[in-house]
């Protein structure tokens, strides 16, 4: 076998160095004999007997030319200098992004900041028991003694402060206490831990089992919350360590635990010698991955080796994850680049020759564990850390890094379905936004397509101020600006009390209520559908057009808007939204962009930030991009199409379990999907809220005009689908063709879920499908008018339980202004155009 292009590979890639720690300088007491061993003490005269010593003493005297010894490659140090052995070992190692735990304390460690001089993209781990100790060393400003109530207000709240600055969390618990967590430690015994810890004095060390697995918990779930990835020590270490407690078979009950099933947990030093039980872990676990730093390079060749393989025995390779793990001294990062190249190309070569990879695959595989995991894991921007990848993620504010960002847009979505964001400096952001949002007037969420003023009769007023709070986890550089970021907000009365008019929130809610009394979760993806218009001046007034007057998939019209539609794609997988299809559509000038389904709060989201890139990019190239339900009445219309689909447990429960079942759809999925179809007249409020939105939901359009279900019929509102890959006989999900472009994603998911829910509390039974053309002299027909919906909608109590009063009566009052002024203007709709 030709193992050239899996070398070649392994060698060429540039890595992302994920779990690392501070350099030292020159002079610290640091002996650089600990760059070979974990041993202290005594025990460290006997590293240089070491094979792995042996080995890397040789591996660094050969890259500097100094004299094969200690003292020879001591000395080469000393005349060289920081600088320059710096940017000799860096260079080596190709490295092009490094993640540093700064927690641990050493003497005349340089800070995070220091180390861009070598690499272009640096990022922190914040350690949570060395935050904790820190806390716990400063005195209450009262005078008062510290309590858990104190601790914990102080620790989460700092804790929380740091998202936009950290790219994880990690924790040392394996050294202080061991790894089996006690996941219903109760606040009695962490306030002993604290009285205990507190007794011993200061400096505080915080050793306590109790409050360490306080600590621990607290942290995974701010760090749930927040999307964080958490590192956790595992396997070997220096002697502070109890290895019997560092096997990673004792995070079982975290790992088992349904309150902390979406967090993220990186098994750091291959667990070795836990190497098996690791890769176990990963394998059964969706919230275990893998780094294999330390053990590699600190183990002999055949101990490296072997850890490797032991950890993809069974282990996903996306899951596994290079790191050096290096501390305190250059070489170490050097080393540590340099023996994962070797051993991760020797596994892999080995693979192939077994049968278990083609050499393609050994390829990516490569690239994988070098890089692209760690890229997507940790959300790391490709774009500034040198790496070819097939997930360009979002890069955090961190450190001083992107001193080019000047502005963040915080974005909303009203009553109207309208985008709207405040920008505020990014040092201002940093300091006071990202904590404290901004403040907003009440009256913003009343606002109507064609006015910005509260409709009547919205209860909104000149009087009152929310403010729009980032959330963290969906700040994003803003592709088409690089020089600027933008953040999806949520609307808060007060710190920890949401506003009741918050769109997001009301389907966080709905989505919880799902969770909670059904233990299911609501998938979601969108089929966005635009039109790109072109203006022309005629007799001195500017006109739309439609860009092109192709039909439908035609190849000409793709070429037509291929720039524009790279840069879309490209910008859209820039932020991590995957773009399953493009292809040009049946109106003049209109395509349509279909996003891969994920779970609804976030599908929502990609759905703001979909339109947001269509917009923006198309206007970069002189266009403008409407998703307006019906932009030329005697031309088709554009909608939001959503796919939708129900999971249990990382499982599809919306389709059937086997054959059996009638229409393919299981009986959780009829009912949900009865309940969303004996609603559908009021649900369309708030999925078609315009006027010009029932001007789209005509017959014969493919727009679902009458109240029935079919499968795979094009004319129903709500289409049974079996996608390529769906065993025969069985459906995935179902579509709701009436949802359109104007409509508040969030709002509008959180009624089509109130109404599913109504569905399966009261086991409602789904009519038999209609899979031929509708006969409108059997079917009733769906709304065709806002005012008719609107009707249904005041008829229709479902919603109260998740809608409250005061927010319906806000939407049923922005319906009503919509419906009087566009009754009054009938030309008014053409307007729309520059407002969605």
């Amino acid at each position: 076998m030709d193992f050239s292009e899996l070398r070649k590979a392994v060698e060429e890639v540039e890595l992302v160095d994920a779990h690392a720690h501070n350099i030292v300088a020159l002079d610290s007491n640091l002996a650089f004999i600990h760059a070979f061993s974990e041993a202290f003490g005594d025990a460290v005269t006997f590293s240089p007997h070491t094979l792995s010593f042996k080995r890397n003493l040789r591996d660094i005297a050969e890259l500097y030319g100094s004299e094969l010894s200690l003292q020879g490659v001591e000395e080469y140090r000393r005349v060289f200098g920081m600088q320059s052995i710096c940017a000799t070992c860096f260079k080596a190692a190709r490295i092009s992004a490094i993640l540093i735990d700064d927690g641990l304390q050493l003497d005349k460690k340089h800070d995070v900041e220091w180390h861009r001089n070598f690499t272009p993209l640096v990022g922190r781990i914040l350690r949570i028991e060395r935050l904790a100790e820190e806390i716990l060393d400063e005195d209450l400003p009262d005078g008062s003694s510290w309590t858990v109530d104190s601790f914990t207000k102080a620790f989460v709240s700092k804790l929380k402060s740091y998202p936009l600055y950290i790219f994880g969390l990690k924790s040392i618990a394996a050294y202080r206490s061991g790894l089996e967590i006690n996941t219903n430690v109760v606040k009695k015994d962490a306030e002993e831990g604290l009285r205990q810890v507190l007794i011993a004095g200061k400096p505080v060390r915080i050793a306590n089992k109790n409050l360490i697995d306080y600590i621990f918990l607290q942290s995974l779930e701010v760090a749930q919350s927040y999307d964080l990835p958490i590192q956790i020590h595992t396997g070997f270490g220096d002697k502070d360590l109890d290895m019997r407690l560092s096997n990673p078979l004792h995070l079982r009950a975290v790992l088992e635990d349904k309150r902390y099933s979406k967090s993220r947990i990186v098994l750091l030093h291959a667990s070795y010698p836990f190497s098996k039980e690791a890769s176990y872990l990963a394998s059964v676990y969706s919230q275990v991955y893998l780094d294999f730093g330390l053990a590699i390079p600190k183990l002999s060749v055949h101990g490296m080796i072997s850890s490797i393989k032991e950890l993809l025995e069974l282990a996903p390779i996306n899951k596994v994850m290079f790191s050096t793990d290096a501390c305190a001294f250059p070489e170490t990062f050097y080393l540590g680049a340099k023996k994962s190249r070797e051993v991760v190309f020797s596994v892999l070569r080995d693979a192939c020759i077994d049968g278990d990879l083609s050499i393609p695959e050994a390829v990516e595989a490569a690239k994988d564990i070098f890089a692209r995991n760690a890229i997507h894991f940790y959300k790391i921007s490709s774009a500034n850390s040198g790496v070819s990848s097939h997930s360009n993620l979002p890069q955090k504010l961190n450190d001083g890094l992107d001193i080019d960002v000047s502005l963040v847009r915080i974005i909303w979505v009203d009553g109207s379905g309208q985008h709207r964001c405040r920008a505020v400096p990014k040092k201002r952001f940093n300091d006071i936004v990202a904590k404290n949002g901004v403040g907003l007037a009440f009256a913003a969420m009343g606002f109507s397509s064609h006015m910005d003023g509260p409709a009547d009769g919205s209860g909104l007023t000149a009087v009152g101020e929310t403010r729009l709070m980032p959330d963290l986890s969906t700040l994003r550089r803003i592709p088409w600006n690089k020089q600027d970021e933008m953040v999806l907000a949520d609307m808060y009365l007060k710190p920890g009390e949401a506003w009741e008019y918050c769109p997001r929130d009301v389907l966080r809610r709905a989505s919880k209520i799902l969770k909670d009394e059904f233990d299911l979760e609501m998938n979601a993806g969108f089929e966005n559908e635009f039109i790109l218009l072109k203006s022309i001046t005629r007799e001195g007034k500017e006109e739309w057009m439609p860009f092109d007057s192709s039909p439908y998939c035609s190849s000409s019209a793709f070429d037509a808007a291929s720039p524009i539609l790279h840069e879309v794609a490209a910008a859209l997988h820039s932020l991590g939204i995957s773009v399953e299809q493009l292809h040009p559509e049946s109106g003049k000038g209109q395509f349509e962009l279909v996003l891969k389904y994920t779970i609804c709060t976030k599908a929502a989201d990609n759905l703001i930030f979909t339109r947001e890139v269509v917009r923006a990019v198309a206007r970069k190239h002189g266009l403008l991009a409407t998703f307006i339900p019906k932009y030329a009445l005697d031309d088709l219309g554009s909608g939001s199409h959503v796919h939708l689909s129900l999971w249990r447990n990382g499982q599809n429960v919306f389709m059937a379990s086997d054959r059996s079942s009638k229409h393919g759809i299981s009986t959780v999925g009829k009912e949900f999907m009865a309940g969303i179809l004996h609603h559908l007249p009021s649900i369309l409020a708030f999925i078609a809220p315009l006027p010009n939105s029932y001007d789209r939901l005509q017959p014969n359009t493919w727009s679902g005009a009458y109240l029935f279900w079919g499968n795979e019929n094009k004319e129903a509102p709500l289409r049974a689908t079996s996608p390529p890959g769906t065993p025969d006989g069985l459906v995935s999900n179902f579509e709701m063709k009436s949802f359109d472009g104007a409509a508040n994603p969030y709002l509008g998911l959180a009624a089509i879920l109130a109404a599913g829910i109504d569905g399966l509390r009261r086991h409602l039974s789904l009519p038999e499908p209609v899979d031929t053309n509708p006969n409108p002299e059997i079917l009733q027909r769906l709304p065709a008018t806002l005012s008719e919906s609107l009707d249904a909608l005041h008829k229709d109590d479902f919603l109260k339980e998740f809608i409250s009063d005061k927010l319906l009566t806000t939407i049923k009052a922005i319906r009503k202004a919509e419906i009087d002024h566009y009754t009054k203007h009938k030309d008014a709709y053409k307007q729309l155009i520059h407002r969605y």
